[in-house]
């Protein structure tokens, strides 16, 4: 027999009773029933009940040992009786009689508990992440994010892509995020950076000729984190395409995107419906932040937004007739079947838009077709009924209203759209909504800076080509770029390259870098593009939100291994760390005081 087992302990069954079997594992639980002590023995595979009485020599050696310790057990196969058996376990049939145990590793007292799905400190979790990943939902979360991604390669390679590596150590690229920098120890006063992604990479080997290239990439962002982004590193399914079409990039990755969701669609019991693939919506940028006023619209939720700007250009309510003059908007927010909701309800959400930053969430209750609250009382009654009738809203509906600037009255009113939502129990939990958003603006307006900025990829091709860099507003310029987002996470985003030497100086130019800028800081791709470069384009998938939503976690670190916390540390390994003087020395350095206060 092996040294440590012949099964697993998710092997056995009512099959293998009365065999003579060896396992090892944790010591998960422990039940005392006077003089019979149970022991749940688990392993990466599963779970098996371990009986010792005071016949078997393996009882003393039990009870002595703490929970998390790790045991060889040899003994017999017997079936449970009727009455005990548990449907719940793959092992539930049977139980092992322990004629013999072996301590191979007994654990000090645990600083958190294994058993169970307790809320335990962050600090204290991500400080012993390697009892944290040995709970049940955690480890099921890194199992199937490694099924995921194993999924996502072999869709790419039978849709004919194949995977190449890129650099890890390369130069700054500009991806909307600070770097992480590496000195150089070669190159005095110089520094590498961890790619944001491979971006210039990629477009490189289209132009080398390689046709179909993706990768599992990790990519590094100096950035601030949160719930849908971790500090540091994360992964992304990395992908180009040569002489490709936006369309054709969708209609080449929505059977690989949606492949996936769709193959881990059964979670607790439960089939989630999937977007049919070959139909996800293509929702222009202008519309989306029009209708949910987000451009990762979450389309569980039923609720549009509509813009009623002109009814209440001349109204006999004077705050929304002001801004609009002004030459604000006035965005509505349907509040279905809300007549049995007291004015609460809605004076609740108005603190709420008041604790967001906002000056306020104006409001119109409706019961039985009568209308109430201020805003309808100055509007008049008729006025709000054909309203109401024009926008298809019942004689039992309410709705909100966010005015203003049309950017913040549009983020605000898809805050609310999503809050009233959650708050009415619209959203159906059970499905996973696909949809592309297309037509990016190329360009936005930096306020702070007081200048025009790329607003997306500034690798993207821009709708019209260099005839519209050269003869149109910028801010009007539309580019071939798009986002895949899924319940209201943005899982993947991409666009056709500008492959144009003169088209992507003019994109540059006009964002105040120079000819001379471009050789410098994207020298690279500037000369490739020169010798023979194929149209292109292509995307990154977010492996850690796709996770992380299939999994149906609420947070990046349910799905990853060994993540930092929310000040970028990581606790586990006592990083970042201060370097020794010789290491400075070599590579330098010297580091410099942040003055105080």
């Amino acid at each position: 027999m092996h040294l440590y087992r012949s099964h697993t302990c998710g092997a056995l069954s009512r099959g293998d009773v009365g065999q003579a079997v060896r396992l090892s594992g944790w010591v998960h639980r422990k039940r005392d029933h006077g003089g019979v002590l149970f022991v749940d023995l688990r392993d990466h595979y599963g779970m098996t009940q371990i009986v010792a009485d005071a016949d078997s020599p393996a009882l003393p050696i039990l009870e002595s040992l703490r929970v998390e310790s790790v045991v060889t057990i040899d003994g017999e196969v017997k079936a449970r009786s009727e009455g005990t058996v548990n449907p719940n376990l793959a092992t539930g049939e049977i139980e092992v009689f322990a004629r013999a145990a072996t301590v191979l590793s007994a654990a000090e007292e645990l600083p958190m508990p294994v058993a169970g799905e307790q809320d335990y400190p962050e600090d204290i979790r991500l400080r012993y992440r390697f009892l944290d990943l040995r709970r049940e939902t955690l480890h099921a979360n890194i199992v199937t994010r490694t099924k995921v991604i194993s999924d996502m390669r072999r869709r790419m390679e039978a849709a004919g892509f194949t995977e190449y590596s890129t650099p890890i150590l390369t130069a700054s690229s500009p991806e909307g995020a600070r770097d992480f920098l590496v000195p150089s120890r070669i190159h005095p006063g110089k520094f590498y950076a961890l790619p944001q992604a491979p971006q210039q990479y990629k477009q490189l080997l289209m132009v080398a000729g390689f046709d179909r290239y993706f990768q599992i990439a990790p990519c590094f962002r100096d950035e601030d984190p949160r719930a849908d982004r971790l500090p540091g590193e994360f992964y992304q399914l990395d992908l180009e395409m040569s002489f490709v079409t936006q369309e054709e990039v969708w209609e080449t990755m929505e059977p690989v995107i949606g492949g996936v969701f769709e193959a881990f669609a059964a979670r607790d019991g439960k089939t989630r419906k999937v977007t049919p693939i070959g139909s996800f919506p293509r929702i222009p940028y202008a519309e989306a932040m029009l209708k949910y006023g987000s451009d990762k619209p979450d389309l569980r939720n039923p609720i549009i937004i509509s813009d009623v700007s002109e009814e209440f250009a001349q109204s006999g309510f004077g705050l929304f007739e002001k801004i609009v003059g002004t030459g604000g908007v006035v965005r509505l927010i349907p509040a279905p079947g809300t007549a049995d909701k007291s004015r609460k309800f809605f004076d609740d959400m108005n603190d709420w838009a008041r604790s967001e930053g906002h000056a306020g969430l104006g409001y119109v209750t409706r019961k039985g077709g009568e209308f109430g609250g201020p805003i309808a009382k100055n509007h008049g009654a008729d006025r709000m009924a054909a309203l109401f009738d024009r926008l298809g809203l019942g004689p039992d509906d309410g709705c909100f209203f966010a005015a203003g600037k049309e950017e913040q009255a549009a983020k605000l009113a898809g805050a609310a759209r999503t809050r009233v939502a959650d708050q009415l129990g619209l959203i159906d939990q059970d499905r996973f909504e696909l949809c592309w958003i297309v037509d990016f603006p190329f360009y936005e307006w930096d306020e702070e800076n007081k200048k025009v900025e790329f607003s997306h990829n500034p690798f993207s091709m821009p709708q019209g080509g260099i005839e519209a860099l050269n003869n149109q507003d910028p801010l009007t310029i539309k580019a071939f770029q798009y986002d895949l987002v899924c319940n209201g996470y943005e899982i993947a985003s991409g666009s056709i390259r500008n492959q144009s030497p003169e088209t992507m100086v003019r994109a540059f130019e006009i964002v105040g870098l120079s000819k001379a800028d471009v050789e410098e800081r994207f020298g690279g791709l500037y000369r490739a593009f020169q010798y023979g470069a194929p149209p292109h384009g292509g995307m990154a998938a977010g492996v850690d939100r796709i996770v992380m939503l299939i999994c149906g976690a609420q947070n990046l670190r349910e799905v990853t291994l060994f993540p930092m916390n929310q000040r970028a540390e990581d606790l586990l390994m006592g990083a970042p760390s201060p370097a020794s003087l010789k290491q400075l020395r070599e590579l330098n350095i010297r580091v410099v005081e942040q003055a105080k206060g």
